[in-house]
């Protein structure tokens, strides 16, 4: 009996902390607009335009998930934060959810209490540094400087590297993306290390960027994903099906251009589930039927996403690599929509 009692207060006590953080969904959809964590300004990720409106990869799929939840995809507040700032925004409830580069680790995880609940860029951190420095290999810069942020996995990635190959380094230490561009390029390190992503999206927004290289040494595994609290997890399943209806809907050929027309003719079972022309996907979950539908004719399909932030064709020019679909050698898999 005691041993009954004692789990029942248990289970009890469980069931009130998760109600303590499992009102996100609500609020959002009584506010009628999402707030999203952001970066403070990484061009191709999140960055705002000459006009002040917000631009990027991870944006964009705020955008999306603020069409499932709100119906509009202009209804979300970005919310700027430093690799310092972004996951106390999180735990504190300044934002819904963040959407910022950010690294899923195993302390991100158990320890702060988040839930990284997809992975939408495969990363690794790199060294960005001038042709004229001489240097064509990491493991050359014994006794250089290095820009480094803050609050990151990447300090300890540098720490272990230098470590693991003998060699030395003195930090210099920024708060954020821009800061390190204009440290580095004013001569304060010799070489700026960060995600690889981020180091092309910097190289694209410098003026001699032809005269800077990105060294061939990928030294960790950076897993950047959108993160939520522990303890709300219909708010996770929202912003991970979200995630996923972009990519099934790359897998199947939908686009922002032809989602009316699939709409209106497909016979693909899974296709029906996702536009929520049969079944009840969207209100399992609380949300409409078409929300997902919605999600996808935001701003296209994952591939769409990609190509228009960071793709080949944009001044960033990132390969989709890993980041390609399963079905294309890459990493990229939705679980099935049913």
């Amino acid at each position: 009996m005691k041993k009954s009692a004692f789990l029942g207060a248990l289970a009890a006590s469980t069931v009130l902390a998760g109600a303590a953080f499992a009102a996100t969904l609500d609020d959002v959809k009584a506010r009628g607009e999402l707030i999203c964590g952001v970066n403070v300004g990484l061009t191709g990720f999140g960055a705002p335009d000459a006009s002040g409106e917000w631009k990027g990869f991870d944006v964009d799929l705020c955008r999306a998930v603020a069409a499932a939840v709100v119906g509009d995809p202009q209804k979300v507040k970005f919310v700027p934060t430093t690799g310092e700032t972004r996951f106390t925004a999180l735990a504190s409830g300044e934002v819904d959810v963040l959407i910022r580069n950010s690294t899923m680790t195993y302390s991100r995880d158990v320890d702060l209490k988040l839930d990284f609940v997809a992975i939408n860029y495969y990363d690794g951190q790199g060294f960005l540094v001038k042709k004229d420095l001489g240097v064509s290999s990491a493991k050359e810069l014994d006794g250089a400087t290095v820009c480094i942020q803050t609050g990151t996995t990447t300090e300890l990635n540098l720490a272990d590297f230098f470590k693991f190959n003998n060699i030395s380094y003195t930090p210099v230490t920024v708060q954020d993306d821009s800061e390190a561009q204009r440290q580095y390029l004013a001569g304060a390190c010799d070489t700026y290390t960060t995600d690889a992503s981020g180091l092309a999206a910097a190289r694209a927004t410098m003026a001699d960027g032809e005269n800077h290289i990105i060294l061939p040494e990928i030294i960790s595994k950076e897993p950047l994903g959108p993160a939520v609290r522990h303890g709300d997890n219909q708010w996770g399943d929202i912003v991970r099906w979200t995630f996923n209806a972009l990519l099934i809907a790359e897998e199947k050929g939908i686009t922002k251009a032809n989602i009316e027309e699939v709409a209106s003719s497909t016979t693909d079972p899974e296709i029906r589930r996702l536009m929520g022309l049969e079944g009840d996907m969207g209100p399992m979950a609380g949300l409409d039927a078409d929300a997902f539908k919605r999600a996808i004719a935001a701003g296209g399909n994952y591939g769409e996403i990609f190509e228009a932030n960071i793709g080949s064709s944009t001044p960033i020019g990132l390969a989709r690599g890993l980041n390609a679909l399963w079905t294309q050698g890459g990493l990229q898999y939705a679980a099935p929509f049913r």
